[in-house]
């Protein structure tokens, strides 16, 4: 196949690249759209009973509360004539809002729970209408309309979920505008060190670029038929932009290579396309993998990064199989041209590449020069002994957020969070009688301020109402009642509460259901710990499946799975000591919390993906030199020494993509860019570096060990990097000599 595609590329090189361009720009135009069909939220799921308790509020209640007005008084307190005059006003024009309703105030119902204990604040509870982005700008008009001075006598401050995603979605394309604005023109630089050619540098960005682009219109279209995440576009660019560098930095250095050895341009593309191409292809296949397993979570939230993901490394691997070989068809020994000073052909000698002599002499001790390794990424993983993990709220913007102030406020001064409160939802006829016994018994929970249902206001386990009853919280066919804790939203304590409601005995013949903040948390940890095995088991099943098909033996996939989890618990560890700890939080400039669950779930599919990209990248030279009669020892040796320069320049080029995020604002990006990045760099330096070639001296001839039947299979099944190389016996070869050319990139 790939010979195939090599020969196509040859003859119609200037067809594919026209199509090529056109393709482009259509996605380019498709792309452009992407951005309105992305949608907020998605970490809850769906048919979780925090999820169809949402479903039927917004059914039959008109909805959750998502939008808290905070009003303050510009002199004296709420209860002042001109505050009170002001605020039914404002509750009046708010109520005239076709996308907002349920809108129940201080004013409305004299509740105490919705005034501050000073007295000199007061709240309005809303519900903002609409799905993703459309309940987003409805929220944005309305703030914009109401917040600031209202009528001379009130402050108008605006928070609530609703106004935590607005803030959320605005802050998110700031940070990528800024990401980008830093990783594109510190990657051209790097590729330009890399390279010493200015030319040979731009062919790669050019393949990052086309990848981004194209799964933008992906995006786009995915948007049109399901909701993907708008932070899917995140993803997306640092992928992009890092695979397709990745890939076309392994074709472009091959392919000089060729060149360097005296083979014809067509030649060269040939040998570029079946060895490199073949390479790319597995690696794309790998990291799809990792990826796609997001696929099987019900939060969109993480199926969006599965989609995007797959989409993003497909594109990116088709564009350097048929666009990167035809630029060089076009181009030829061009592709040197604009040379730097610095990158003159050295004079051949006898010295081997760095990782060549790095490996040999990690492979002369193996043992002794592993074991500080393992210790060092051992106790990096430790933090993970004490994780926990939380979803996204308004502590993951910056504090200057206005969302996050009113949060604050309405912890500090208000008695109990109205907008964190549970919420019981019975979806059946229930009489009087049974409701108030299920309220009183619900208000003698520890940690519960009162008890708001249709019948009053139920406080300390006590039978009789301590207020009024909310008329809108009661139906017919349905009864709502709101919890209100004294509890801090997400905390363990809250967390423990949800259980303790759903398990307290429900009125007879009824089935309640239990929505708010915290049981949307507690029902998302529980359907991701639910599906994590079967996305692991997914992950591990396909890489082993295709690192088996692609060398032949049952070891290495299992070593490399090893390897990469060891890597990946450093990651994660340090990641929690950072992040939930709050190490680094003042000089990074974010509030320490639980680990996101879904990004931390992300975080790993991507890290173990990448890190399944430089084990292909690494194997499969090391499987070339194997099949062409080297022993393991040299061809270990002599496969770092091709490829581990490659490796290194992929990862500080892939990292800086990711690292680039460590600038935003939302903290749940910076730890999946700064956990991204440091999960590459890793597996780049310490586990191809060290690991690896201390695992195969180890191991010695067993690395290719396969049972009989498998050997069978794979000779009929698998594929191999090349066609083996003959040789005169399987002797151990003479390393060849030093040209910085064509060993290295």
């Amino acid at each position: 196949m790939f010979e195939r595609i090599a020969e196509l590329v040859i003859r119609r090189s200037r067809i594919v690249l026209v199509v090529a361009v056109a393709a482009l720009v259509l996605m380019g135009v498709a792309g452009a759209g992407a951005f309105g069909k992305l949608l907020g939220g998605g970490y809850d799921d769906p048919a979780s009973s925090s999820s169809r308790a949402g479903q039927v509020i917004d059914e039959k209640f008109g909805g959750e509360t998502n939008l808290v007005l905070l009003v303050g008084a510009s002199s004296g307190g709420v209860d002042a004539p001109a505050a009170q005059r002001s605020g039914r006003a404002l509750v009046a024009d708010l109520k005239k809002e076709p996308d907002l309703g349920n809108v129940i105030s201080y004013w409305d119902t004299d509740s105490p729970g919705l005034r501050s204990a000073d007295g000199r604040e007061a709240m309005v509870l809303a519900h903002v209408a609409g799905d993703g982005t459309e309940r987003d700008e409805n929220a944005k008009r309305v703030i914009d309309t109401y917040a600031g001075p209202y009528k001379g006598a009130l402050t108008v401050r605006a928070g609530g979920g609703a106004a935590v995603t607005s803030e959320m979605g605005e802050q998110s394309g700031q940070d990528l505008v800024l990401a980008e604005s830093i990783a594109v023109p510190l990657t051209l630089l790097l590729l330009i060190v890399v390279f010493g050619s200015v030319v040979a540098a731009l062919l790669p960005l050019v393949i990052g670029l086309t990848a981004i682009v194209g799964t933008f219109a992906w995006l786009f279209l995915l948007g049109s038929v399901t909701d993907v995440s708008v932070f899917a576009i995140n993803l997306t660019t640092a992928l992009g932009l890092g695979l397709g560098i990745d890939y076309a930095l392994l074709m472009v250095s091959r392919f000089r290579e060729q060149l360097a050895t005296g083979a014809s341009v067509d030649d060269a593309v040939r040998r570029t396309v079946s060895t490199a191409g073949r390479t790319i292809a597995f690696s794309a296949a790998t990291v799809a993998a990792a990826l796609g397993a997001l696929l099987v979570f019900p939060q969109y939230f993480l199926r969006s990064f599965g989609y995007a993901g797959v989409g993003v490394v497909a594109i990116a691997a088709l564009s350097t199989l048929f666009v990167m070989p035809a630029l060089l068809v076009v181009l030829g020994h061009r592709v040197n041209s604009a040379r730097m000073p610095w990158a003159s052909t050295r004079p051949t000698g006898s010295r081997p590449p760095l990782w060549g002599r790095l490996a040999r002499t990690v492979m002369r001790r193996p043992a002794l020069t592993a074991l500080p390794v393992l210790a060092v990424l051992l106790l990096a993983a430790s933090p993970l002994l004490g994780i926990s993990f939380g979803t996204p709220d308004e502590r993951v913007l910056p504090e200057s957020a206005e969302s996050r102030r009113v949060a604050s406020v309405l912890t500090e001064k208000f008695g109990g969070n109205d907008d964190a409160a549970l919420h019981v939802v019975i979806d059946e006829p229930l009489g009087k009688r049974p409701l108030e016994t299920y309220a009183v018994a619900l208000s003698g929970l520890e940690g519960v301020a009162r008890v708001e249902a249709g019948t009053g206001v139920y406080g300390d386990g006590r039978s009789t109402a301590t207020g009024p009853g909310n008329p809108a919280l009661g139906r017919p066919d349905a009864q709502r009642i709101n919890v209100v804790t004294t509890l801090p939203p997400k905390s363990p304590r809250a967390q423990r509460l949800v259980g303790e409601v759903r398990s307290l005995t429900p009125p007879e013949g009824t089935h309640p259901l239990v929505g708010g903040t915290d049981a949307v948390l507690v029902d998302s940890k529980a359907s991701i710990a639910d599906r994590l095995p079967l996305a692991v088991a997914l992950v591990a099943l396909t890489t082993f499946v295709l690192l088996f098909l692609f060398t032949g033996s049952v070891v290495q996939p299992l070593r490399a799975l090893v390897l990469n989890l060891l890597s990946l618990g450093a990651t994660l560890g340090v990641m929690t000591w950072i992040f939930q700890d709050g190490h680094l939080s003042s000089p990074l400039g974010f509030t320490a919390q639980p680990m996101e669950v879904s990004m931390t779930v992300l975080m790993f599919c991507i890290a173990f993906g990448l890190s399944m990209d430089y084990e292909v990248f690494v194997t499969s030279r090391i499987k070339e030199l194997h099949d062409a009669g080297h022993d393991t020892e040299s061809a270990v040796a002599d496969g770092l020494g091709h490829t581990g320069r490659i490796v290194s320049a992929a990862a500080c080029l892939l990292a800086v993509s990711f690292f680039a995020f460590g600038t935003a604002r939302l903290s749940f990006m910076q730890m999946f860019g700064l956990g991204s990045g440091l999960a590459i760099l890793i597996d780049a330096v310490a586990v191809r570096g060290i690991l690896v070639p201390a695992a195969m001296r180890l191991l010695g001839r067993s690395a290719w060990y396969a049972p009989p039947f498998l050997r069978t299979l794979h000779g009929r099944y698998g594929l191999s990097e090349a066609a083996p190389a003959p040789v005169a016996a399987p002797v151990r070869p003479v390393t060849p000599p030093y040209v910085k050319d064509s060993t290295e990139v």
